[in-house]
């Protein structure tokens, strides 16, 4: 097997990477350590407990909930633990075969969530949204999109 030459970035391109990457890393970092300022929760739990406010039910499959937070099920079980002892949420099995478990979001979980969701929304104005145009709205939907799409076709996954 022959190893091919890398199809190294352009300046451009390279930019543009770096860009995204300060996204990619300083953005989930900076609404970390302000939800766990003002909320006392991490963005990980918030994302958790906002998900299952939005299911019927507010009950979720963790194998689910796991794939619309991007964790793996080893973190999401790990963070659904804190979050069960917390009282935030409830975990049951799902009868029949298989290792199936729900997620439920309890009341108090729920008022948590609904306490900790103003915060987020002004952190997310404030670091992402307020400073761009509607144009710059519609392209970063359109690459957050085509991301997205191009992560979904990979086989790794």
């Amino acid at each position: 097997m022959t190893k091919s030459t890398p199809r190294w970035l352009e300046p451009d391109e390279l930019a543009a990477w770096l860009a995204n990457s300060a996204i990619m890393i300083s953005l989930p970092a900076a609404l970390d350590a302000r939800m766990q300022r003002e909320s006392g929760m991490t963005f990980f739990e918030y994302m958790v407990l906002s998900v299952l406010s939005e299911e019927p039910e507010r009950t979720m499959r963790m194998s689910d909930l796991a794939g619309r937070t991007a964790a793996s099920l080893s973190r999401l079980s790990h963070v659904a633990g804190r979050l069960e002892a917390r009282g935030l949420l409830t975990r049951a099995r799902v009868p029949g075969s298989g290792r199936r478990t729900n997620a439920t979001l309890t009341e108090a979980g729920y008022a948590e969530v609904v306490a900790a969701a103003p915060g987020h929304v002004a952190a997310v104005r404030e670091y992402l949204i307020d400073d761009l145009d509607r144009d710059d709205l519609k392209a970063l939907r359109r690459i957050g999109s085509a991301v997205e799409a191009a992560i979904k076709r990979s086989p790794a996954l």
